[in-house]
């Protein structure tokens, strides 16, 4: 595989930026979904606190139903949809991590044959 020790040098050279590329990729994109997440939550939150502030007003059981029944609604749509999108942040920060790990075993293989 290896002719002589510079091309070890090199294959050596070659992961470590690789790896330091991936940490990079990683660590961005880990607060990224940090970042998404909180503010989600901080959303959430005001959210719901509208709601208790509208119930609070209701002066009819039927009214007070018809909210509880549009807030459920709207906060299920919103969390289905939030899920769907940390889903997609996951599966793009997978990715990235193992780009590197790809380009490696194309390169040994290229190598042997």
């Amino acid at each position: 595989m290896f002719k002589n020790i510079e091309d070890v040098q090199k294959f050596s050279k070659e992961q470590l930026e690789a790896a330091t590329a991936t940490a990079t990729t990683v660590s961005k994109s880990v607060q990224e979904i940090a970042t998404e997440a909180g503010d989600y939550s901080k959303k959430s939150l005001e959210t719901s606190a509208a709601f208790v502030e509208k119930l609070l007003g209701v002066k009819s059981v039927e009214k007070a139903i018809e909210l509880q029944t549009d807030f459920a609604k709207t906060s299920y749509e919103g969390f289905v949809a939030q899920a769907t999108k940390l889903g997609e942040m996951y599966s793009g920060l997978a990715k990235e991590a193992f780009k590197p790990v790809e380009a490696a075993f194309a390169k040994v293989q290229a190598a042997t044959k």
